[in-house]
């Protein structure tokens, strides 16, 4: 009976995850999930300086390393690449959690800013999940697979209401990308799913998150009348790198309160 405990079925202690983006907004949350709970985890992010000084921090409450890369670029994954295989035999958990978002109206709209964003929110994805399959396939076994996390949005799972074409699209092939790895991979015993995040307070969202009225306009839109907090992101991420969700595979699954789901008519 003890693989029915909590303490079993939801533990991500001594496994290694890499999240990216982890030095901020929903990587940091999953970052700070895994970390509480006795994962080791590398962080990167673009911004060396924010990045070390973020794994620091961390670094009070479990083991964290940062890798700072800019993963819009080839040089740059490649560096998060070597720095993990310098360090590191098996990857436990990858979060493709690094992601771009570019909003301007749609006759004005830049192909940089259309680049960027599906660069970032796709190719890195496929080619960073690539570049560690050895790790993952190091760590995986039949009874406990190794995980890779993706994080996609409800924007690609509706029609937004904002100016931010590509995302939306990169998003819902974020959320393709997972089915399809899912199937190549899950042979391999790595499990590939995604999370599709509502609104939780970060910098990609302060635009539409940073006034008292502004958030309550969102809330509103909400059946659960709230935005998301920190602990609601960490909790599904732990869930999915736990034994609990070793038989999970190909799912992509809403932490939005309900957002897409309300027939209510509310917008923001």
């Amino acid at each position: 009976m003890d693989s029915f405990k909590l303490s079993s079925l939801f533990s991500v202690e001594g496994k290694v995850a890499l999240v990216t983006g982890g030095s901020r907004g929903i990587g940091l949350m999953i970052a700070k999930g895994y970390i509480a709970n006795g994962a080791k985890v590398y962080i990167s992010s673009r911004k060396s300086s924010v990045c070390e000084q973020v794994a620091e921090e961390l670094s009070q409450y479990g083991e964290c390393i940062a890798i700072p890369a800019n993963l819009a670029t080839n040089e740059g994954r490649e560096k998060l690449v070597a720095g993990i295989k310098e360090r590191e035999e098996k990857l436990d958990i990858l979060v493709n959690n690094a992601g771009a978002a570019w909003g301007a109206p749609f006759n004005e709209f830049p192909e940089k800013g259309y680049d960027r964003t599906f660069d970032l929110n796709v190719k890195s994805l496929f080619l960073l999940t690539r570049d560690l399959i050895d790790l993952l396939e190091a760590a995986a076994s039949f009874e406990d697979p190794a995980r890779v996390i993706n994080i996609g949005s409800i924007d690609g799972l509706s029609v937004p209401t904002m100016d931010n074409f590509p995302y939306a699209a990169s998003k819902a092939a974020v959320h393709h990308f997972t089915r399809v790895l899912a199937a190549e991979l899950g042979r391999r015993y790595i499990t590939v799913n995604a999370i599709a995040p509502g609104p939780f307070e970060s910098q990609m969202t302060k635009f539409f998150l940073d006034t008292d009225e502004k958030r309550a306009e969102v809330a509103k839109a909400c059946p659960v009348g709230r935005t998301g907090q920190p602990e609601d992101m960490a909790g599904i991420a732990i869930y999915l790198a736990s034994r609990a969700a070793s038989y999970v595979n190909g799912a992509v699954i809403p932490v939005d309160g309900g957002i897409i789901i309300n027939k209510r008519g509310d917008t923001f």
